[in-house]
């Protein structure tokens, strides 16, 4: 039996026209993907419209809830709300295709589609990459300026705006000879 069979839509059966589906997302749920998350306890729900034509499906879903992020600054939980939003079609052929992210080919024959894939998508891609809780107080944004490591370039800014200001004479003519190469 496919693990992911509660997260399918069928749409045989169903006439032409909009259908609305609901998906709980816990736990439970990237449990079947066998991953590691950057996040824990996850409270969210899928909203699934379809609108079912002829030879396609159109689906738009709204994924919505919270999710606890450990902050990337001071090392608190905290929850993140989140929300992603998806749209695609699914067209009917002769084999399943998901070379495009937008338009999803499966056999003409199949009587169901799984959302599985793109109900996890939707909320890992949603996931910030810096995580930062709104607990943060100015001195813990001070100390990380103050240790903050930067690119080469603003590096240089800053090691030529400090020696502009204490330059040994000795280092302003190895500059000069520096600079004049």
């Amino acid at each position: 039996m496919d693990k992911f069979r509660n997260y399918e839509v069928v749409f045989s059966g169903l006439k032409n026209g909009k259908h609305k589906f609901q998906f709980e997302i816990d736990q439970a749920f990237f449990e079947l993907h066998e991953t590691e998350q950057e996040f824990t306890n996850p409270r969210l729900v899928a909203d699934i419209l379809m609108e079912k034509h002829s030879t396609f499906l159109e689906f738009w879903i709204d994924i919505e809830g919270l999710v606890t992020l450990e902050c990337d600054i001071i090392g608190e939980s905290f929850d993140y709300n989140l929300n992603s939003k998806l749209r695609f079609l699914v067209n009917f052929g002769e084999t399943y295709d998901n070379s495009n992210e937008e338009v999803i080919t499966i056999p003409s024959n199949d009587h169901a589609f799984n959302l599985a894939h793109f109900l996890y998508e939707g909320v890992v891609l949603s996931i910030p990459m810096k995580k930062i809780s709104p607990n943060v107080s100015q001195e813990d944004w001070e100390l990380v300026d103050r240790y903050a490591v930067y690119s080469e370039e603003e590096s240089e800014e800053t090691t030529e705006q400090d020696s502009d200001q204490e330059l040994d004479p000795r280092w302003a003519a190895l500059k000069k000879l520096k600079d004049n190469n």
